[in-house]
């Protein structure tokens, strides 16, 4: 794989990765999650919730940008 061709797609994986985390966090099977899971894993999980978001908006803009500028 070419650079530009990895230069292109790491930003659809940003936003992926913001995608799958902030919609796993807000299922209703976290609840459950939270009772079978230890503390520790619930609170690692509840602390990447603002770094999903962030690389949900951020990936969205720079996948836009990508796409605009690539000329699709």
């Amino acid at each position: 794989m070419s650079v530009e061709r990895l230069d292109f797609l790491f930003p659809f994986f940003v936003l992926g990765y913001g995608a799958i985390v902030t919609v796993a966090l807000h299922m209703p099977i976290m609840a459950r999650a939270e009772e079978l899971l230890p503390p520790d894993w619930v609170g690692q999980l509840r602390a990447h919730r603002w770094l999903a978001i962030g690389c949900l908006i951020v990936g969205g803009l720079w996948s836009l940008q990508n796409l605009w500028f690539a000329g699709y």
